[in-house]
């Protein structure tokens, strides 16, 4: 068995008590206004990715499931991701169309979990935002069979070359049947700052039957 890891640096240190006071305020908050406060944050700290998010679901054998994706839109009622319908993840919502998600940003000590019902975007909205993609990524998303078997990646290599001979003279790259945006509703959000000594700050929100959302601090 290998050694303990030992503990990373912490960031808590830079923390003050008016941090705290600031942070028991904030289940009085809407928490989509704390989320945009605090992505706002992470794209000013993060370098690379500041959308990057944990998604997690359950397939269709009960089973957990998790990966990284590219949060790209976001509302006080939908976080939105977009991916083929026909890869792991995309079955896994056709099964169960509930979804966790969780950002976490180590360069400033603070992470965020949201959970709810998935939904797909309509087509208007799938094909505005494949649009705004580098050409060469929307050549991908037609190319790739994504989670699906892979006999090498000579083979990957030739089904791009097709797709952009196939696409060479189109204007306009079209959709893809296959590939869709989804949205989760959130229904639980939690927000996570780190503290000295594990003892982090937590508070969480739930929205009830009327769509108000309540805010309450959890123990660490």
């Amino acid at each position: 068995m290998s050694a303990f890891v030992p503990p990373t640096p912490s960031v808590a240190a830079e923390f003050a008590p008016e941090d705290d006071r600031e942070f028991e305020g904030v289940i009085h908050r809407h928490p989509a206004d704390i989320f945009a406060e605090w992505f706002a944050l992470a794209r000013e700290r993060e370098t690379i990715n500041p959308e990057a998010a944990s998604l997690a679901t359950v397939g269709a054998d009960g089973f957990p499931q998790v990966r990284t994706v590219l949060m790209k839109q976001f509302s006080p009622d939908a976080f939105v991701f977009f991916t083929n319908k026909q890869s792991r993840k995309g079955r896994a919502l056709a099964a169960h169309p509930r979804a966790a998600m969780l950002f976490y940003w180590r360069a400033f000590g603070r992470q965020i979990s949201l959970e709810g019902a998935v939904s797909e975007l309509s087509r208007e909205k799938v094909r505005a935002y494949f649009h705004t993609r580098p050409r060469d990524s929307q050549i991908g998303a037609w190319a790739s069979a994504q989670s699906r078997p892979l006999n090498s990646l000579a083979d990957l290599k030739s089904a791009v070359a097709s797709r952009e001979k196939e696409f060479a003279n189109a204007a306009e790259i079209p959709v893809p049947p296959h590939w869709s945006g989804f949205q989760i509703a959130p229904v639980r959000m939690e927000f996570w700052r780190e503290g000295a000594f594990r003892l982090h700050r937590r508070a969480a929100f739930e929205k009830d039957a009327d769509g108000k959302w309540r805010g309450a601090l959890l123990q660490p």
